[in-house]
């Protein structure tokens, strides 16, 4: 082979390399919490585009603190649920009766809370006392609730007034000894509600349910190795969207469980905050945008051994969410 062939072939292949790359896309900043606000977890976004954030604030104390946010990423309102702990997970809003719901993973239950006052009545409560680990929300086209207990390897699902939770499903699945120590978290149906899927954060999966007639068959899992399988949302072609909050990104994969974009990472620290995603926790859609919380948490709060982010997170002291074109990128 001549030396100009060899050269061709060198970039040819180097060419079919780069095609193959993932393009990560942009992530820019949307909201910087107040000073002394720490640790956002749970989001969700209502038909005129504010933006409901709740803590998850290991050190903090009670009453749990929310913030209310506009489409510009200027602080509204602080809400302050009542009665509530200082350990807020998931924020949600059911799309049938409008109500924002919130998990008080330290009372284990579900709050209603009113978003302009913070008043808060409890939804329903998880059984299992301390054994349970109430994190996530979904919805179905009708408004019933579905929660994921990540310690009890749970789904509970409650009508669209509350009151007490049934066992929708159960199964190994759903549970971890992994790290970090959450089993089922992040939730949502397919558009044919023939499925929900379910991430598994200490395990690195997401789990796929099948359903008939709003009936749960049994859980398999659907797709591993996904660091950290935290916030999970499905778009129209019900492609699913993972936070992987082990490894800073947000994993995408079609209904066949191929991934078609990676999205995001960590760039650092600036004046203290995240630059990108740290320990990307929940994803909520308004339109063309996926918003996304840094909960930026140090596991080693929790006795746990350090992962790769625990230094960098140790050091963050102004704590924001992200965004970024809910799209998938074309190939390069």
């Amino acid at each position: 082979m001549s030396m100009f062939r060899a050269t061709l072939a060198v970039l040819a292949l180097l060419l079919s390399f780069h095609a193959a790359a993932w393009d990560r896309g942009k992530v820019e900043r949307f909201a910087t919490l107040p000073a002394g606000a720490a640790n956002p977890e749970g989001i969700a976004v209502d038909h005129h585009g504010f933006v409901y954030v709740g803590t998850f604030a290991v050190t903090g104390a009670p009453p749990g603190r929310m913030f209310v946010f506009d489409r510009d990423g200027d602080l509204r309102r602080e809400l302050n649920p009542t009665g509530s702990s200082n350990l807020l997970l998931a924020v949600d809003i059911n799309p049938v009766t409008d109500d924002l719901l919130v998990v008080d993973f330290g009372n284990k239950t579900v709050l209603r809370v009113d978003r302009h006052s913070g008043a808060a009545t409890v939804f329903t409560t998880i059984p299992g006392g301390a054994a349970a680990g109430p994190n996530a929300i979904a919805f179905d086209r009708v408004g019933n609730v579905y929660i994921s207990d990540s310690f009890q390897g749970v789904i509970w699902r409650t009508g669209p007034g509350g009151g007490a939770p049934i066992a929708w499903v159960s199964s190994p699945l759903l549970t971890t000894t992994g790290t970090p120590p959450f089993g089922a978290n992040g939730l949502d149906f397919n558009r044919r509600e023939t499925a929900l899927f379910v991430a598994n954060t200490g395990n690195d999966q997401v789990i796929r349910i099948p359903v008939t007639a709003g009936a749960p068959g049994t859980p398999e899992v659907f797709v591993n190795s996904i660091n950290g399988a935290d916030g999970l949302i499905l778009d129209e072609h019900d492609n699913v969207w993972v936070t992987a909050n082990q490894s800073d990104e947000i994993v995408v994969v079609d209904p066949s469980g191929r991934a078609i974009a990676k999205l995001g990472d960590f760039d650092g620290l600036k004046h203290g905050a995240p630059e990108g995603l740290l320990f990307p926790a929940s994803l909520a859609r308004r339109g063309d945008w996926i918003y996304v919380t840094n909960l930026a948490l140090d596991i080693r709060l929790f006795g746990l051994p350090q992962s790769v982010d625990s230094q960098w997170t140790a050091e963050v002291t102004r704590h924001t969410i992200s965004r970024l074109r809910a799209r998938i990128p074309r190939e390069k």
